[in-house]
């Protein structure tokens, strides 16, 4: 998971315009490098269907194998072995090209990267989207138009290799058939094949906090766990109204056991009087969600627990005092051990949270996985 999210990191410039939320979506991952270490092959390639990982080839082990149990389950062995011999041709392209940009770029010593993504989105409103982009130290370098079938320099470098690529007409032709035709018909039938995991709907959890700031202001929080899948709005009201530009979020991380957590903050002027409530929208819940805060609102359920903590402490002891004064056998009185299990036990909450379904039994019909295409060398000359 480590070299995926580096992989996420140094190719962010590759995330797709627009403030829609994509529904689901699959992307192949492919790096090479030119000083391997722990952790790092000098050539991988992983791939995603939303946030699941299915599938991966490294330099070290050499063979393609699925990661999920319903992938294995619906996909025949044979075609992780054209995978696999697949994956060994594009191993050797991508060492010719990292070859040729540092010759390129004059880069002889030093960490060097060649890295790909491409894949497909399915958004809500059926509309499709493919798209390939590469990147050479992290930098934008190619980036394939499908409506044109060329290629876009990202710099002058680049211009060399574009032409170079521009007039492969097969290869073009076979990039745009696959992410057009054949990239979502293949993401359908993977999200048919681990819809107990993938299509599943978890419920967040909202709840509101706040802290003094700087100043006298005071800072509001949101934190919003346990929803599946990940893409969720989160978002401050003031007197019902949307405050989001004055709101910050510290991302959408993973909780560990299969869903997501995310916090929303804001800062405030606690004398000014004003109704805020923290608002989520999830496609989990019927209506959105809804958290109202109320100053020091956080403090109630600790005052509470501190008085039943202390009635019930109260009772106890009254009750040992009172086994201690009435005739009978001798050890019939609670001992001092036992008063305290009995405040422990009856202060103490216990929480439990479950992970994924499992999937499903059926067999389904057999899908040929993500084809890799194999572009011209990146070129040096």
């Amino acid at each position: 998971m480590g070299l995926a999210l580096r992989l996420l990191l140094l190719l962010g410039a590759a995330a797709l315009p627009g403030g829609r939320s994509r529904l689901h979506s699959t992307r192949i991952y492919n790096t090479v490098v030119s000083e391997p270490g722990p952790g790092l092959p000098w050539y991988s390639a992983v791939g995603y269907v939303d946030d699941q990982l299915f599938v991966d080839y490294t330099s070290e082990k050499r063979r393609v194998e699925p990661h999920t149990e319903w992938m294995a389950r619906n996909v025949d062995p044979q075609h992780w072995d054209e995978q696999t011999w697949r994956a060994r041709r594009w191993q050797a392209w991508f060492n010719a090209s990292l070859n040729a940009l540092r010759e390129l770029y004059n880069h002889n010593k030093g960490f060097h990267v060649i890295q790909t993504i491409y894949g497909c989105d399915l958004w809500e409103d059926n509309v499709i989207q493919g798209f390939y982009q590469d990147s050479y130290d992290g930098r934008d370098f190619l980036t394939f138009d499908k409506e044109t079938m060329t290629w876009v320099a990202a710099d002058i470098g680049a211009q060399i290799t574009k032409k170079r690529w521009d007039v492969e007409i097969g290869d073009n032709q076979r990039w745009k058939r696959y992410l057009e035709e054949e990239c979502i018909p293949w993401l359908r039938s993977s999200l048919e094949y681990g819809k107990e995991t993938l299509q599943r709907k978890v419920r967040p959890t909202a709840r509101v906090s706040d802290r003094s700031s700087h100043d006298g202001l005071t800072t509001l929080s949101c934190t919003v766990r346990g929803f599946y899948p990940r893409d969720i709005t989160v978002t401050w009201l003031k007197n019902g109204e949307s405050r989001q530009q004055e709101t910050y979020s510290e991302g959408i991380l993973p909780s560990g056991d299969g869903t997501y957590q995310t916090w929303v903050k804001m800062e405030i002027d606690p004398k000014i009087k004003a109704r805020y409530s923290c608002h989520v929208e999830h496609e989990s819940l019927l209506e959105p969600l809804s958290v109202s805060w109320e100053p020091n609102n956080n403090l109630i359920p600790v005052v509470a627990g501190v008085i039943t903590a202390v009635v019930l402490i109260g009772v106890i002891i009254g009750v040992v005092v009172w086994k201690k004064k009435r005739p009978g056998k001798k050890g019939d009185g609670y001992t001092v051990a036992s008063v305290r299990a009995l405040v422990i036990s009856a202060t103490t909450t216990s929480s439990s949270s479950g992970g994924p379904s499992g999937e499903g039994k059926g067999r389904r019909e057999r899908q040929s996985a993500t084809t890799f295409w194999f572009p011209g060398l990146y070129s040096s000359s």
